[in-house]
């Protein structure tokens, strides 16, 4: 599975953050980082809720 942010469209809200906190971040700088961009399969129902939780729709999921 791969995790893909359009940091264009980020607006670093946080909703991910609080779903996923090992795969996303909010740093002091108030950006949001993609701490791992291929996190293993078992993480697929909670990174999918994070990226229709997102209000500018800015992450996406793909297999591989």
């Amino acid at each position: 599975m791969h995790v893909t942010v359009n940091f264009d469209r980020c607006a670093s809200s946080g909703t991910c953050v609080q779903l996923v906190p090992d795969v996303f971040e909010i740093r002091d700088d108030g950006y949001l980082y993609l701490l791992i961009e291929e996190p293993d399969d078992a993480r697929w129902d909670d990174l999918q809720e994070a990226a229709d939780s997102c209000p500018t729709e800015a992450i996406s999921i793909s297999d591989g």
